[in-house]
């Protein structure tokens, strides 16, 4: 099942106690880049978050935040001394410098960080069990996003592979008339040079020689397989992005082989058709995992 690597899910959190919202998105991106972000007292939880995340994202750049608003845990508020009495004096000097008479404010002294801090006793086990549920279902509904849009990018992406499988169709109805310009072609050159003492032996030798390099009879039958293993592959995988990527690129190939063969005006144009078929596949496969 074809899964869109750009997501994003958003869920509040209204438990007792415990207020707050989950949030992940998701965008392209060749590896999986992973970012959590927590408030700095649940920050023992992020590796369970992560761990949890990477086991069922492949590719993209993540990022989930988890934000709490209520959190009824018991808090511990420690003041370091020495740090205000050292702010005090700082400002002290500061307002004799510059001829202010006011005296220092307790306020100006606690707008300075590491003066008073703040810990909360946290049960991490007790916390995750709360969680846990959470980001299940945060997570659901972020599945559910990337897959509505996979399901989009698969539908183009058959759509374009209809119109590469009609032009291989194509290019192979018109291998017949390949050969026989060939032929013609060959047959004209040398009565054109050497008139009525043509030989006919040299002649069949020389087209057989030319059908051998611009037969593109191998081409297809590669072409076939490789479109018959991407829709294999598109049904089968569950994160077949860079199968599929690959498949396009060997595709190209035989398609520009094909190209370089070509002696028809209408195989020239339908290798073009080809070839933004497959670019526009290519620009929906950078979108899925």
């Amino acid at each position: 099942m074809i899964k869109s690597m750009t997501g994003y899910s958003h869920r509040d959190i209204a438990q007792q106690g415990f207020r707050g919202s989950l949030e992940i998105k998701s965008y392209n991106n060749r590896y999986l880049d992973l970012s959590v972000s927590l408030p700095p007292y649940l920050a023992k939880l992020e590796p369970r978050i992560r761990s949890y995340l990477s086991e069922r994202i492949v590719h993209g750049k993540v990022e989930a935040w988890l934000r709490v608003r209520e959190f009824d845990a018991p808090v511990e508020a420690n003041a370091d001394i020495g740090a205000a009495m050292a702010v005090a004096a700082v400002l002290g000097r500061i307002a004799e410098a510059c001829g202010i008479e006011e005296p220092v404010s307790l306020g100006s002294i606690l707008g300075f960080e590491g003066v008073v801090s703040f810990d909360r006793e946290v049960d991490d086990e007790a916390l995750w069990s709360r969680v846990l549920p959470e980001l299940d279902a945060c997570f659901a509904d972020y599945e559910s996003s990337r897959l509505l849009e996979g399901a989009s990018a698969r539908a183009d992406i058959e759509s374009q592979l209809a119109r590469v499988t009609a032009s291989v169709l194509l290019i192979r109805e018109k291998v017949p008339e390949m050969d026989s310009t060939i032929r013609t072609q060959l047959g004209s050159k040398f009565k054109d040079v050497m008139g009525d003492a043509v030989d006919e032996g040299r002649v069949l030798a020389e087209i057989a020689s030319a059908l051998m390099k611009y037969t593109i009879n191998e081409e297809l039958s590669r072409l076939a397989a490789h479109i018959e293993s991407f829709s294999a592959i598109m049904e089968s995988e569950g994160s077949p992005g860079k199968k599929l990527d690959f498949l396009c690129q060997e595709i190209n190939r035989e398609v520009n082989t094909i190209g370089s063969k070509s002696m028809l005006l209408a195989v020239s144009r339908t290798v073009v058709e080809l070839k933004d078929a497959l670019e526009n596949i290519r620009e929906q496969l950078r979108n899925i995992e």
